[in-house]
């Protein structure tokens, strides 16, 4: 199985770069752990145009393969006057029920502050209607990012409590992903060999 994580924040050296290079390391039982930093691609602000996403100017292509080739995702985006990083969305606007379908997906915020929420709540709402990810039950909200899941020295004092209880955290919601990883590859493939007739009348949720 795959993985692929894709960390949102439009900053470089970003906190959602930080916490996304941790689950990449942290992840273990896939045969690939892909993480993408979409700060440094360039992809085209989506306009519904399929054309769009093929022009060889951009790197759709190079990251949609990796969605294709996925059995989870991660998605981690900051938190931005209270909403999911822009090009989070528009990440998501791109992906076609195609490649994404029936994939779960573990959503993941970060904040430097105590909130954090706002952004998982959007996702839920309104961002995998017609891609078709699955969001598992289980979702991550990394507070107060700065001062946890910072890389250990050997000069590191012991962690905090709070920062080896989110990594324990991390560490639950990395097995539960997995889990449902199994679980929908299967049902993916039941999908395929046993389609409703006329399924491609119903490309796009209600």
């Amino acid at each position: 199985m795959n993985l692929v994580i894709i960390s949102a924040s439009q900053r470089k050296e970003s906190q959602s770069a930080k916490v996304a290079q941790y689950m990449t390391e942290s992840a273990v039982g896939y045969k690939e752990v892909v993480h993408l930093a979409l700060c440094q691609y360039k992809l085209p602000l989506w306009d519904g145009e399929q054309k769009t996403k093929l022009a060889e100017s951009n790197d759709w292509l190079m990251i949609n393969r990796h969605l294709s080739n996925a059995d989870a995702v991660i998605t981690i985006t900051p938190e931005w006057s209270g909403m999911a990083s822009p090009l989070l969305k528009n990440f998501l606007l791109m992906c076609s029920s195609q490649d994404a379908a029936h994939k779960p997906v573990l959503l993941t915020s970060v904040s430097s502050g105590i909130s954090g929420v706002y952004p998982i709540a959007e996702l839920r709402m309104n961002a995998l209607k017609n891609n078709k990810l699955v969001a598992i039950p289980d979702h991550l909200i990394i507070r107060d990012v700065e001062e946890v899941l910072n890389p250990l020295t050997s000069d590191s004092s012991a962690l905090t409590e709070r920062d080896e209880q989110i990594r324990n955290r991390i560490g639950y919601s990395l097995h539960t992903l997995q889990k449902y990883a199994k679980a929908l590859k299967a049902l993916r493939t039941e999908f395929a060999s046993q389609p409703f007739e006329n399924e491609w009348q119903y490309t796009y949720a209600m």
